[in-house]
């Protein structure tokens, strides 16, 4: 559950407020946050000729390797939930469990939102290779690859003129985010908080850059407010329906487009953000993430992650970790790579805040 995160944005003088409960599992930030301005963080957008996917023929899937690293990620549960029973098999050029996902997330307007706006690009790039380094030699036998997760839509406790609370990013800086990302061979994802308005109108505005096959896909139900609440003053909630739309979407373009399989990513720390999970469909041009994104002392985050994502399987786990929050109690330790591995099943996305 997120604190409030308030933040203005460039001449326009509007506000981007990112929303959530003041308790202790969820998501971080801080009121009135001001905004680094984009001139002071943001490198100059790439040449259009970045932002054009290219074909690229991959090699076919190594099937007994997949299994045999799907068995190794369930890290000896004996529950008979991991690995997860009858999913497709990705198609050629799936990321994952091959590469473990280390992500660092955030808004390029706000040091308050995460860490990827918190410090200069080269700064934070050199923190995100520091914590690959740590997971590669916690897990030497998985290889990292490194993720920027930005914040393209997010949640606003004002209405806006078109009464959606939520802002779009100008592409402009996910074009930013391509160019910094381009720097250390990071994927990107692009990461959506609908507010008032749905997936169905949100995600197939960023087609331009989700047609690339290094840029990938997160939904946060959190701010998905269906019952009429302003962002933060109640938990949202998406349905399966909700999340096959996007995951048939995604599937399209890969289709479309001659694409790897995309990662999908959903946000997760309360039972009422997912409804009807057994519903959900999966895709061999999908790789679905189920995240704990829960925020507070080591024991309240495995717990969530135990009753939230590891008793309601989907295909992969994801879990989140935060530099400021998860220190703010009692033991006041943020968990290590070595102490995350002990879950089972193993997390193969890993974002920091």
């Amino acid at each position: 559950m997120k604190l409030k995160q308030t933040l203005s944005v460039f001449a326009l003088s509007a506000s981007i407020a990112i929303f959530g409960n003041c308790t202790s599992n969820g998501k971080s930030g801080q009121a009135s946050a001001k905004a680094t301005p984009a001139t002071a963080i943001t490198p100059a957008a790439p040449k259009s000729e970045d932002t054009t996917a290219k074909k690229i023929t991959y090699p076919p899937l190594d099937k007994p390797l997949y299994d045999s690293l799907m068995k190794r990620l369930a890290h000896g549960d004996t529950s008979g939930r991991w690995p997860v029973k009858k999913t497709p098999y990705p198609l050629p050029g799936a990321i994952l469990p091959f590469k473990r996902v280390i992500a660092y997330y955030g808004n390029l307007y706000s040091k308050k939102m995460g860490i990827l706006g918190e410090l200069p690009p080269k700064e934070m790039l050199a923190k995100l290779k520091m914590e690959q380094k740590r997971w590669e030699k916690a897990d030497p036998k998985t290889p990292t690859i490194p993720a920027l997760h930005y914040i393209c839509v997010t949640a606003q406790g004002a209405p806006g003129k078109d009464g959606l609370h939520n802002m779009r990013m100008p592409f402009k800086q996910i074009d930013s985010i391509l160019n910094i990302a381009k720097k250390v061979n990071a994927i990107v994802f692009l990461d959506v908080q609908v507010g008032f308005s749905n997936v169905q109108k949100e995600i197939p505005r960023l087609e331009k850059y989700l047609q690339m096959p290094n840029v990938h896909l997160g939904i946060d139900p959190e701010f998905s407010m269906k019952e009429g609440s302003v962002p933060g003053k109640r938990i949202g909630t998406y349905d399966a329906t909700d999340i096959n739309f996007t995951t048939n979407y995604l599937a399209s373009l890969v289709k479309k487009y001659n694409l790897p399989p995309k990662i999908f990513i959903l946000h997760r720390f309360t039972r009422k953000m997912v409804t009807n999970v057994k519903s959900i469909k999966l895709h061999p041009e999908i790789q679905f993430v189920m995240d704990m994104d829960g925020w507070g002392e080591p024991e309240l985050k495995q717990g969530t992650y135990r009753d939230w994502i590891v008793k309601e399987p989907v295909q992969f786990t994801g879990f989140k970790l935060f530099y400021k929050n998860d220190i703010k109690k009692a033991p006041n330790h943020m968990m290590t790579p070595e102490e995350v591995l002990k879950l089972k099943p193993n997390p193969i996305y890993i974002q920091y805040q």
